[in-house]
Formats: structure tokens, C-alpha cells, sequence
């Protein structure tokens, strides 16, 4: 089961702001999710990040690690757009209000405190 939009939702972590894609159901496919434009019609860019081994952790160590996620992403809440983790796959979804050097910034952020996870590539969409 994936997790809601903007929520990093686990009954482990909290959420990062409410959300208008709130009445969506879990496992829906990202495509029908992850919007491509903000709320002025602005194109959004995305990286996605894998957390090696994540779910195969203690739920204490999984806790750990969604709330360091959470405290980077709500640091830059105001440019973040969306963000799905996806605990069957270990992947973190998240697109951002394009700013240069963001698609690096956010993920080194995480990667400081989460040494194992990886970038996997950051998206701009044309």
C-alpha cells in the first residue's frame, strides 16, 4: 500500500498538510496521482529516491526514518507539491515548485540524515 499524497501517511508518521487529492484510494497507480502542474498551471519537477531495505527494518527504525522524510519535506513544504512512499517498494516520490538546483538539494538533505538511501533520478517534465 502506497502512501497518500502529501501525507507520507504510516501509522507510523504524521502528515505533511492536507490534501486535494485526499478522497484518492490507496494503490492507485502514481500516474493518476502525481500532479504535473501546480495549483497556477505551472509545470512541476520530480526526483524519486529508493530506501534500500526500508521495509524490511524494525517498525522503530521505519518510524526513524519517515520522520527525518517528513522533517526535510516540511522544511521545504512551501515547494513541495506532492510526496508518495510507496513501503512495498521502498520509493519516494516527491515533486517540487521547479527552482534550480532543487531536485539535488531536497534529496542531499535526506541523504545526509539517511545515509543508505539513493537518488534515483530527478524528472523535468517539458
Amino acid at each position: 500500500m502506497s502512501a497518500s499524497p502529501l501525507a507520507l501517511k504510516s501509522p507510523l508518521s504524521t502528515s505533511l498538510k492536507p490534501s486535494a487529492f485526499a478522497g484518492l484510494q490507496p494503490d492507485e497507480p502514481l500516474w493518476k496521482r502525481v500532479p504535473s502542474r501546480d495549483d497556477a498551471g505551472h509545470l512541476l519537477s520530480d526526483f524519486r529516491m529508493i530506501f534500500p531495505g526500508l521495509r524490511q527494518k524494525s517498525g522503530i527504525r521505519q518510524q526513524h526514518t519517515l520522520r527525518i522524510i517528513n522533517a526535510v519535506l516540511h522544511h521545504y513544504g512551501s515547494w513541495v507539491v506532492f510526496a508518495d512512499l510507496n513501503m512495498r517498494t521502498n520509493l519516494l516520490w516527491v515533486s517540487i515548485r521547479p527552482r534550480p538546483g532543487l531536485t539535488l538539494e531536497i534529496p542531499a538533505a535526506i541523504k545526509t540524515l539517511v545515509p543508505e538511501a539513493l537518488l534515483l533520478a530527478p524528472y523535468w517534465r517539458r
